[in-house]
């Protein structure tokens, strides 16, 4: 399992007085070291140019690629990649507990994980085993809290409130609602059945009927269009493979994939000859696939109860986990502070980039925060960078 690690680059603190953020990546198959790191928080962006709104201003970052088989991760056999939550979250203690061990000047600054989309829902399971292991001593580390960026927490609820979503922002008509709500019901049905592949399935299905609708919404930002990039190509001989090419390979784009195969690899100079960054994608995405739509909205539940910190932030124009959805399953957690937080009212918050400018929302109540980030898509970071900053700050206790 591939890691990256950059200390904290601040100029009035040490690195000992500041966070550490491990970024966990989407997909499932989607690299934190490449994408996370070039395109949205790292030091450098894809041109290896400095980067104004890197998070390493203000914490130390840990970029995991993983499930194994992600970016520079990867296996020998096929028959060790995860299938779910609870596979992921065991390959990572190992690796927690080694870095812990051999970064041991880390053991004791508060360590934060943060996540974007379905990295939310393995940084949920993740959260949970760690905590269970830092109270068993299995693993010496500051587990200060987790951070839901736009994340895959319960499939349904998003999937669910596509077609009013789309219908509210002028992307649908009525006729094209009542057959995305019409597909979006097929999946409902599937999942209250168990049968958590066949949602899948219908899961693309739903996609489909959304894109012939709506003249191709973009899933990541619904005011964009795709990038005329050429994207590196995948297979398309199933759904699986249509859903690896609509979520996994944005993440690989043609220029971060010569950029990881060429300079960097290069520079890192330890990368297995026979091993190619992104080269396992689409087999981590189908492995995954009978646990894709399964909710943990039962972790996040544990975790509140555990006392851990939960923060949940959203995109604006994010569509594939559009904020409705979000509010709905944290609308039905079991947390006993939900109906006070509920009756709060949300606070505003300026745009950094944008003096004058509402760039955000927030919420908190006890160890449960939501902030609904405005003008912003799926990757919040690439969309709205200052924004994301201030959050960070927020969520780390540092504003």
């Amino acid at each position: 399992m591939f890691w990256w690690l950059y200390y904290a680059d601040s100029p009035s603190a040490s690195y000992e007085d500041l966070p550490l953020v491990m970024w966990l990546q989407g997909g499932p198959g989607g690299s934190g070291t490449g994408f996370g790191n070039f395109e949205e928080i790292g030091p450098l962006d894809r041109d290896l140019q400095p980067r104004k709104t890197s998070w390493l201003q203000t914490a130390s970052l840990l970029f995991v690629d993983n499930p194994v088989g992600t970016g520079f991760s990867y296996v020998d056999q096929p028959d060790v990649y995860a299938r779910d939550v609870a596979t992921v979250a065991s390959d990572m203690l190992v690796l927690l507990r080694s870095f812990f061990t051999e970064r041991n000047e880390f053991q004791n600054v508060p360590f934060y994980i943060f996540s974007e989309s379905y990295g939310g829902k393995m940084a949920a399971a993740i959260s949970m085993e760690l905590t269970k292991a830092v109270t068993q001593g299995s693993v010496k580390c500051s587990f200060a809290g987790v951070a839901l960026g736009d994340s895959w927490i319960s499939p349904i609820e998003s999937v669910l409130t596509w077609g009013p979503y789309l219908y509210s922002t002028s992307l649908l008509d009525d006729l094209g609602l009542k057959e995305v709500n019409k597909a979006a019901e097929a999946v409902r049905k599937a999942v209250e059945e168990q049968q958590f592949q066949k949602a899948t399935r219908l899961w693309s299905v739903a996609e489909s009927v959304i894109e012939q609708n709506t003249n191709g919404v973009n899933f990541y930002n619904i005011l964009t269009k795709e990038p005329d990039e050429e994207l590196s190509s995948l297979a398309e001989d199933d759904f699986l493979s249509l859903l690896a090419r609509r979520h996994v390979r944005p993440l690989h784009r043609q220029s971060l994939v010569q950029l990881m195969n060429g300079a960097i690899r290069d520079k890192l100079g330890l990368i297995p000859h026979n091993v190619t960054w992104g080269g396992q994608a689409q087999e981590v995405f189908s492995s995954m696939a009978g646990d894709f739509m399964r909710p943990v909205v039962d972790v996040v539940d544990q975790l509140l109860a555990a006392g851990v910190n939960v923060s949940v932030y959203n995109g604006q124009l994010d569509l594939i986990v559009d904020t409705m959805g979000q509010e709905l399953w944290v609308n039905g957690l079991d947390w006993p502070g939900l109906p006070t937080y509920k009756n709060q009212r949300w606070t505003p918050l300026d745009d950094p980039a944008a003096p004058g400018m509402t760039g955000a929302f927030y919420k908190s109540y006890k160890n449960f925060s939501f902030y609904w980030i405005l003008k912003a898509g799926h990757m919040i970071p690439s969309d709205q960078g200052a924004m994301a900053l201030q959050m960070l700050k927020m969520v780390t206790q540092q504003a």
